[in-house]
């Protein structure tokens, strides 16, 4: 059974990945994924940042095509309405084999659809 689509947009401001990092996260070799629940929200938001421990300009901008074409691909699938993500790029993302970035990316979505009933906002709520 494929699942209904589900409205995708983009984190643009500072204080919505600032809420979005207050939540649960994902590590993996390739990427770090951070997700949160927004309430009253059926959409999914997600925002890309790569630090300049990743490298130059040309491996940041790199690692983050190569994150929101994973987004693209995985998130219909693997996405929860409702939450808000962030995708990460590690030193390793703009080199990393394809395969091994998505399924990075796969199993880190996988673990927090895993863990989705208590990020840390709702624990100490």
């Amino acid at each position: 059974m494929i699942a209904p689509p589900i409205a995708i947009r983009r984190l643009k401001k500072r204080r919505e990945f600032l809420y979005v990092a207050k939540g649960r996260k994902a590590v993996q070799r390739g990427v770090v994924i951070q997700a949160r629940r927004r309430d009253g929200n059926s959409h999914c938001s997600i925002g890309f940042t790569a630090s300049k421990k990743v490298g130059n300009a040309v491996l940041r901008n790199r690692a983050k095509r190569r994150l929101r074409e994973t987004a693209r691909l995985l998130l219909p699938l693997h996405g929860e309405p409702g939450f808000d993500y962030v995708f990460i790029a590690r030193a390793a993302t703009p080199d990393r084999e394809w395969p091994k970035l998505m399924k990075d990316v796969e199993s880190a979505l996988a673990g927090l659809k895993a863990d989705k009933p208590g990020d840390r906002a709702e624990k100490k709520a």
